[in-house]
Parts: structure tokens; C-alpha cells; sequence
């Protein structure tokens, strides 16, 4: 048992000069940067991801009623929906350095509580948005410009297989030399085996001499993006790969509280049919999205930027304490 840092005092000073940098970028930019809760009343209803809870025994909020003695209140994942609320007030564009918390696995890329970049810019679209991450990340790491590709693109590609049209037993065929076992034969979801044959079979092969935007995902993939006006097979939404390390997630934003309602509530269907505990639905931030401005956000994982940046091999090698140091 050692009391030592994880990280290096090199590593450290690495972390400082990149927020330093961070900063510096938005600022010069007029980018705001805010701070909102850790905390929270609501949670995120995605089947993917899995939140921290706890519970405020000091009083009741809001007539929340009490739950074992207590309100319960959720570790942020995002602070999205907050910021959200902020950019539907009149904010206008912002930036937040935060820590966030998912309660998921630990390993090389993933620490339970890790950093996040979030920031939005009102009057963009998802590929203006992309336009200016590509500017901050070949100036952090120091990369040759990023490259580009459609989600479909990157499955004819690498697997000849249209991601957008194909049924599951095709997507299903072209996976069969991946030797991914009863994992893919015996999962019936499309959703999950676009997963699957994107994480095994994609990203391993894009943005690794500089990082890959990828954008166009299946609108069963919206999240809180948006449907493209021009083909409604697809949401406005990219991700950001560099090394086999997934950087980064964005959206041309959806402003339709009545649409985002629908989505939470489907995705909570489908928690109840997968015997997860169903969520409950940040009914605030539902409200303000009908006042959001037009405008694109995305969340950038810090620790897996320096991790690029330093030439590290596992996460912990960036974080003060790791998890299993803390």
C-alpha cells in the first residue's frame, strides 16, 4: 500500500498547462465558463449509462417525498442538462470543466470519476462545432488535422455493410470472422450490434495517425441530437476517435421538449424491458429545451485528451488518485 499520487508530478504539471490552455482558448473566443451541480434530482434515463445515487437526509426538497429516510439525489454524468438550462435562460455560449461520475467499469480508459469539457456554441451547427474542436485538439495534441467520415461510411468501409439499411442477420453475417461468439449471434437489439461491430471492427481502424470525426449517426442513436432535415435515417450527432480512444461526443442540440420527453420515456420502456431500474425523467430540463437557441454542444473526456497528449498507457498514469488510490 503506497499514500503516493497516482500520477506523475510531470503528469501533473501536463494537466495544468492543458486547462491552462483550455482557458485560454475560450476566452479569447468569448466563451463563458460556468459551473453547475454535482448533484442532482433527476438522472439520465440512458440504458448505457449507470449513475451513482444517493440520498439528503437534511430536509425535504421541493416536497420530494422521502425515500428510506431520505431524497434521493443522483451524481451528475454529464452536466448537460444544467447547462442547458443555463443556455435556455440567456447565457449565452459556455464552457465547463468539470468532474463527472459513471458507475461503470474501471480499466485503462475508465475511472469512475474522471474529467469532462462540455461547452456549447450557440449559432453552430454539429460541423461548425467540429470546425472549432479540430482547431483545440491539433493545438493540445500537437496532431496533424483530423479527417472525417459518415457513420456509413465507416461500416462499407471497413465492413461492407450498410449500417443504415441492412437487417440484423446481415450486420450479423459481415461480424461472423470477428469471432465475437454467441455475444453477437444471440443479441437481437440492432442497436447493440451496430455497437459491437463498431467498437470491434471500426474503431481500431480509424483516426490513428490523427483523430476521425465521425458523424451522421442511425437516428435510433439520436440521444439529444437532433433529426437531419435532409435524410431522417440519420441525427446530427459525430463522435471523435483518435488511437482507438473514444474522444468525444457531440450534437447539433434538439430544442423540442416534447420530442426529448418521448425519447426519455422510450428509453425507459426499454430499461424496464432489460430488468434495469427505470429513471426518473429531469422534468426542468425537459421544460427549458422549447426555449433553447439553435446551437451545438460536446463533451470531451480530459483525462483521455492528456492520456494522447503524454503518450500514456493507462489512465490512472494522468490522475492524481485513481480510484484504486483514492
Amino acid at each position: 500500500m503506497s499514500w503516493l499520487p497516482s500520477a506523475s508530478l510531470t503528469q501533473l504539471k501536463a494537466r495544468a498547462e492543458m486547462l491552462n490552455k483550455i482557458r485560454a482558448y475560450f476566452s479569447v473566443h468569448g466563451v463563458l465558463e460556468v459551473e453547475t451541480p454535482a448533484l442532482s434530482q433527476a438522472a439520465v434515463t440512458d440504458v448505457h449509462l449507470h449513475c451513482f445515487k444517493t440520498q439528503f437526509v437534511g430536509r425535504n426538497i421541493s416536497d420530494k417525498p422521502l425515500v428510506d429516510g431520505g431524497v434521493p439525489l443522483y451524481l451528475q454524468t454529464s452536466p448537460e442538462f444544467h447547462m442547458k438550462r443555463l443556455l435556455s435562460a440567456g447565457s449565452g455560449c459556455i464552457y465547463q470543466v468539470s468532474k463527472v461520475f459513471r458507475n461503470e467499469e474501471s480499466g485503462r480508459y475508465h475511472n469512475p470519476e474522471f474529467s469532462l469539457l462540455e461547452w456549447y456554441r450557440v449559432g453552430f451547427d454539429h460541423h461548425q462545432l467540429m470546425d472549432e474542436m479540430a482547431v483545440l485538439l491539433t493545438d493540445i495534441l500537437r496532431c496533424a488535422e483530423p479527417t472525417r467520415c459518415t457513420y456509413q461510411e465507416a461500416f462499407l468501409t471497413h465492413l461492407d455493410v450498410d449500417p443504415l439499411s441492412a437487417s440484423n442477420e446481415q450486420l450479423k453475417a459481415a461480424g461472423r470472422h470477428l469471432e465475437l461468439g454467441d455475444v453477437l449471434d444471440n443479441e437481437q437489439d440492432k442497436d447493440t450490434i451496430l455497437q459491437l461491430l463498431f467498437c470491434i471492427a471500426i474503431e481500431p481502424k480509424i483516426g490513428q495517425t490523427s483523430p476521425c470525426f465521425v458523424y451522421d449517426f442511425p437516428a435510433s442513436q439520436a440521444a439529444l441530437a437532433r433529426i437531419n432535415t435532409q435524410d431522417p435515417r440519420v441525427a446530427d450527432r459525430f463522435e471523435v476517435y483518435f488511437k482507438s480512444i473514444e474522444l468525444a461526443n457531440g450534437f447539433y442540440e434538439l430544442n423540442s421538449s416534447a420530442e426529448q420527453l418521448k425519447r426519455f420515456e422510450a428509453d425507459n420502456q426499454l430499461r424496464a424491458k432489460m430488468g434495469l431500474v427505470e429513471m426518473p425523467i429531469d422534468k426542468k430540463f425537459v421544460e427549458c429545451l422549447d426555449h433553447l437557441p439553435d446551437c451545438a454542444g460536446v463533451a470531451l473526456g480530459l483525462d483521455r485528451l492528456l492520456m494522447l497528449a503524454t503518450e500514456q498507457d493507462h489512465i490512472n498514469d494522468v490522475l492524481s488518485f485513481s480510484i484504486d488510490n483514492s
